[in-house]
């Protein structure tokens, strides 16, 4: 079964025991033995792999991975090293620059931030090629409820950075009220001009850890 390799796999040893898990195991068994389906198997887990439940501080929540090859690596947004960054990402980039004054880095490998304490997560982790959403409805949307559940119940505060509707229709689950929830459009050409552009939530994500004692995120890309 699952084994991600730190206090995730006690967290979530009763999701991957269910029969909605279970499923979707059996569907995604014949998703990647009969289609091209991103990320890699082995690297469906990777954002809570890089990030424990312990060490996580922010959320960067989004739809799901990206659909092209080699781009998708299980956190989302980011681009395995040496992919050029598709536009959803390079919108990311600007607002980076206009809030934080980061330039445009070279890399859309965001693998440094999962690092430290930022959970790069999809509401779906998994895609087929060039069919966005192809995988929704199938059973991820409750393990990653069940991820966004566990974080509610820290006692360090979170701060959410819901992007997109699918993003933050998870919003409701995050309610103790220690915790920072920040929404907007997703960072997409289609709806980046509806709010996501000066938004400002890689500012505002500091500024909460700043207040809440923890140390705050360098946003560089290296």
């Amino acid at each position: 079964m699952v084994h991600i390799g730190n206090d995730w796999d006690e967290i979530l040893k009763d999701t991957f025991q269910t029969e909605s898990y279970l499923k979707l195991r059996a569907f995604l068994a014949n998703e990647y033995r009969t289609r091209t389906i991103y990320p890699d198997m082995h690297n469906i887990f990777n954002a809570l792999k890089l990030t424990s439940f312990q060490d996580c501080k922010v959320v960067i929540l989004g739809q799901d991975p990206y659909h092209g090859p080699n781009q998708a690596h299980g956190l989302s947004f980011s681009v395995q090293e040496g992919v050029q960054p598709p536009p959803s990402l390079l919108n990311i980039f600007k607002e980076l620059k206009d809030d934080v004054g980061i330039p445009e880095p070279k890399s859309g490998n965001l693998t440094c931030w999962a690092k430290q304490g930022v959970l790069m997560l999809n509401t779906v982790l998994t895609v087929r090629e060039h069919q966005p959403n192809s995988h929704k409805g199938m059973g991820w949307e409750q393990v990653t409820d069940d991820v966004i559940a566990a974080l509610d119940k820290k006692s360090t505060p979170v701060v959410f950075l819901l992007w997109g509707a699918n993003a933050r229709n998870k919003a409701k689950i995050v309610t103790n009220p220690i915790h920072i929830r920040l929404e907007a459009p997703h960072p997409s050409p289609l709806s980046a001009y509806n709010g996501f552009f000066g938004c400002r939530h890689f500012s505002k994500a500091n500024q909460a850890l700043i207040a809440s004692g923890q140390v705050p995120i360098d946003w560089t890309i290296r």
